[in-house]
C-alpha cells in the first residue's frame, strides 16, 4: 500500500485522550522550559545577585534542557494528526522560526560567554530571549484560532 505522502495520524487528534494529553505535556514543557529560563534571565540582569550565576544556571539550564525535549516530543506528535493543516497554518510556521530564532540566540549567548560575562549584551540577549519565548507561546495559542 503505496501512499504518496505523509497524511498524518488521524486517530491522534481524534482520540478522546490523546491529543489532550499531549497538549498537557506540551504546556508542562513550556513552563519547565521557560520558567527555568526566566530565572536565570533575571539573574543576569541584576536580581538575586547572592546566587552564584554559574551555580543557578547549572542547577536551572538542565530542567530547561528537559522541558525543550518535552516541548519537541510532544509538538512532534501533535504536528503528526495533522501535519498538512499545520504546514498551512502561518502561524504555525512562523512559530517554529521563532523557535528556531531564540535557539540560534541561547547558543549565541553560551557561545560568547554570556553566563561569565553579564554585561550589557548579555541582557539583550536574555531580554531577545524572553521576548522569543513570550512569542512562541502566544504563536501557540494563536494557532487554535487561524
Amino acid at each position: 500500500m503505496a501512499n504518496s505522502g505523509f497524511t498524518g495520524i488521524p486517530w491522534l487528534a481524534s482520540n478522546a485522550y490523546a491529543y489532550p494529553a499531549l497538549e498537557v505535556v506540551h504546556i508542562v514543557g513550556v513552563a519547565l522550559l521557560v520558567g527555568n529560563l526566566v530565572l536565570v534571565e533575571l539573574r543576569v540582569w541584576g536580581a538575586a545577585a547572592e546566587l552564584p550565576l554559574r551555580a543557578l544556571a547549572r542547577a536551572a539550564l538542565p530542567i530547561s534542557i528537559g522541558g525543550f525535549a518535552l516541548v519537541v516530543l510532544s509538538g512532534t506528535l501533535m504536528f503528526a494528526a495533522n501535519p498538512a493543516e499545520l504546514l498551512a497554518n502561518r502561524t504555525f510556521v512562523v512559530k517554529l522560526g521563532l523557535v528556531m530564532l531564540a535557539g540560534l540566540n541561547a547558543a549565541w549567548f553560551h557561545a560568547r560567554g554570556g553566563l561569565d560575562h553579564p554585561d550589557a549584551m548579555a541582557r539583550a540577549q536574555t531580554a531577545v530571549s524572553l521576548g522569543l519565548w513570550l512569542a512562541v507561546i502566544i504563536g501557540g495559542r494563536w494557532i487554535a484560532y487561524s
